[in-house]
């Protein structure tokens, strides 16, 4: 699926996460074309989730995954989704995804899913961080760089998203300068989104993959653009604490404690505009120098 399109694209995000049902626990998701040619690691996280949510009783909600990222994925093919059904208890649920692309699993992932009850609670004060307001888009960023990007990719940048983001500390792409390994990013769904907590689980899981491998990149002025450099996901974990809304500004808090042998460690964190941690994510990511 081209990103680019004339009709409503939160609609189309929605679907393409929603799956279509091909057998009993097998799935089939489209894959969409962000202008890199591989399909985006955050659009596998979330219809993994996607799929295995089917699997689940309503009264059970996702509260943690851990998948690999094992294959590149050719954004212009589909990707079937296996769902093995490991176990269903009373209070918890196991469910295991497999993403296959040209007979290739090409992500793997373990979800689990857990009856909402009362318990202890605390949680990591949100740091006081600008914006929304007054933070400038990705889609504005793009205009103002429009000169050094190539045109293929810049068509897709400049497309309408289904998902806004603004970078509260963004490195120029093309100039960065070394900077501690901390990153803040606001983001939201760009319209309402149908009051299905499922639904607001799997995207937030695919929007939890923007940015934050380029954190690590941060201090040794580096970024995703640099020539020199090979830069992907290896993994994703995310652990849901309490219930949000896609469709409402959330920040994502990243920082990067550790980065050598060719891998750098990153940790968000996920807040609601009322200061309530919703979510928090890891992932390692491969940062290999190229010798030219």
């Amino acid at each position: 699926m081209n990103i680019c399109y004339d009709g409503n694209v939160l609609e189309e995000l929605l679907s393409l996460l929603k799956l279509e049902k091909i057998e009993n626990n097998i799935y089939r998701g489209q894959s969409q074309d962000l202008g890199f040619g591989n399909v985006f690691g955050g659009q596998v996280i979330g219809q993994a989730l996607s799929a295995a949510s089917r699997t689940v009783a309503p009264d059970f909600h996702a509260h943690s995954l851990h998948g690999y990222f094992m294959l590149a994925g050719d954004a212009a093919k589909s990707i079937v989704y296996t769902v093995d059904c490991i176990r269903d208890g009373k209070s918890f649920v196991t469910r295991r995804v497999v993403a296959v692309q040209n007979g290739r699993a090409i992500f793997s992932m373990g979800a689990s899913f857990h009856r909402i009850e009362q318990g202890y609670e605390h949680q990591e004060a949100m740091p006081d961080i600008e914006g929304p307001g007054g933070i400038e888009s990705e889609v504005e960023m793009a205009r103002r760089l429009s000169d050094k990007i190539p045109a293929a990719i810049l068509e897709k940048l400049l497309c309408k998203k289904p998902i806004e983001i603004r970078v509260v500390n963004p490195v120029n792409p093309f100039d960065p300068k070394a900077m501690p390994p901390e990153k803040y990013v606001w983001f939201r769904a760009v319209d309402k989104i149908p009051d299905d907590a499922a639904a607001h689980r799997y995207m937030l899981a695919y929007a939890s993959d923007f940015h934050l491998v380029g954190t690590a990149l941060y201090p040794h002025g580096k970024t995703f653009w640099s020539p020199d450099m090979q830069v992907a996901s290896l993994d994703h974990s995310i652990w849901f604490h309490r219930e949000f809304r896609m469709d409402d500004w959330l920040l994502y808090v990243m920082k990067s404690p550790n980065a050598g042998n060719g891998r750098g460690l990153n940790i968000g964190s996920i807040y609601t505009r009322d200061r309530v941690l919703v979510a928090s994510v890891a992932q390692e990511g491969l940062l290999r120098p190229l010798k030219r």
